[in-house]
């Protein structure tokens, strides 16, 4: 089934001003190539400033430029998701894996947004996990509750609790991971976070639940909030997620890339998410209940 399509909108900044349009549009939608975009152009999907554009325009700051994206066929995913909390100001929910949290990668309708707006639509995600991450999304329902969540989120205020399934055997019982995560480059999509040396500061603390011959499941206590920490932190000391496509044993991106940042294949759970009540104060504690793979016994 068709979606509605959408309007993908951006602001000129001063740094590409005076670009060539179909050069920017090539380079800020690399999924499609120069001759791909020239017809989008043609078809009459892109304006300027309210303005059709043919592809030879000059772009300069401060100008709306608009990508009208005619209606797709989104791949498929779940479409249904767990209630775990809910009140006047909040709303938890156990997301599947498989389901984007957020519009994006063709995916729009058949994100964990548009199906929770369906039904409470003013509620908005105060964070967001990857497309195969199972667990807990936090959703704000009015603005107070999101600016206060949103001040206290990568503070020790908010307690984040996963559950990972990782290749190898743990030599410790708890690990204290600092690893610095920023962009390096992806052979693919230009870039993608990894460990990075010159990256931002983060920190988890890993701790052993059960172990195997070839496989440990770690319960990671998150202390930032970068992009794929879990799956970056774990690799980088030698145990990255049993399937992860992206990540080996460095938390830098494998040589032979098998896929893109948002596949799946791994098991990573958000288990448990511990905060103060944004309005009234009060101790929210949220579990979602672990797949079976990530059980001990």
């Amino acid at each position: 089934m068709l979606n509605r399509g959408y309007a993908y909108t951006t602001i000129i900044s001063s740094k590409y001003h005076g670009r060539n349009l179909l050069s920017h549009l090539a380079s800020l939608y690399p999924h499609s190539t120069p001759e791909a975009w020239q017809q989008k152009l043609n078809d009459g999907q892109v304006t300027l400033s309210g303005l059709t554009a043919n592809g030879s325009e000059s772009v300069a700051s401060g100008q709306a430029l608009v990508w009208n994206r005619p209606p797709w066929i989104e791949p498929d995913a779940p479409r249904h998701f767990e209630v775990l909390f809910e009140d006047d100001h909040l709303l938890a929910v156990n997301k599947p894996s498989g389901l984007p949290t957020l519009p994006g990668g063709g995916f729009m309708e058949n994100s964990l947004l548009r199906l929770v707006q369906e039904q409470t639509p003013n509620a908005n995600p105060v964070h967001r996990l990857g497309r195969a991450t199972t667990g807990i999304v936090l959703f704000a329902k009015t603005p107070q509750a999101a600016s206060n969540l949103f001040g206290n989120w990568n503070t020790s205020k908010v307690q984040k609790i996963y559950r990972a399934l990782a290749q190898n055997r743990a030599q410790h019982d708890a690990y204290e991971i600092l690893t610095p995560i920023g962009l390096v480059p992806h052979p693919l999509i230009g870039s993608v976070w990894a460990a990075n040396p010159r990256g931002k500061p983060s920190k988890s603390l890993a701790r052993v639940i059960s172990c195997t011959s070839s496989t440990t499941i770690f319960e990671v206590t998150l202390h930032s909030g970068r992009p794929h920490q879990i799956r970056i932190h774990l690799a980088s000391i030698g145990h990255p997620l049993v399937g992860d496509p992206l990540y080996g044993l460095t938390g830098l991106p494998l040589e032979n890339l098998p896929g893109l940042p948002g596949d799946g294949g791994y098991l990573l759970h958000a288990q448990y998410l511990k905060f103060q009540h944004p309005i009234t104060g009060e101790r929210i504690d949220i579990e979602a209940v672990s797949p079976s793979e990530l059980s001990i016994g």
